[in-house]
């Protein structure tokens, strides 16, 4: 089997360019950035809003516990969008004729336990503010 490197002379050459380019664009504008420390530049910064007040403001639980319901109903879909996928795909090789009613059945069941979850949380309050 005969290699030849030739061929990929041109990637190289693009590669080299593409890296001196980079590190000569970072060394440039490090030289040449001011470089003045403030007391406004050193300040600490987030999404755009001076900082006030203490950093240890806390937060209400229904903030957490609408996260975690986010996550389970999130991960909920992680498991029926494969399941949906392979279950009903034409022409491929999906579950087998046998499969098919049981692992309906059991999907019906998982949407049914997630269903009786979000019912409750519904029930206990959490998606209601105060």
């Amino acid at each position: 089997m005969d290699f030849d490197l030739s061929t990929y002379y041109p990637i190289f050459i693009y590669a080299v360019f593409v890296f001196g380019f980079a590190i000569s664009a970072l060394t440039v504008s490090h030289i040449f950035s001011p470089n003045k420390k403030t007391s406004v530049k050193t300040m600490p910064y987030e999404s755009g809003m001076d900082p006030f007040g203490d950093a240890k403001k806390q937060f209400d639980v229904k903030f957490y516990l609408i996260a975690i319901l986010f996550l389970v109903f999130d991960v909920e879909l992680l498991f029926l969008y494969p399941w949906a996928v392979s279950a009903y795909a034409p022409g491929m090789a999906s579950l087998p004729v046998s499969y098919g009613v049981p692992a309906f059945i059991e999907v019906l069941l998982f949407v049914f336990v997630l269903f009786i979850g979000y019912i409750y949380a519904w029930k206990a309050g959490v998606f209601q503010w105060r």
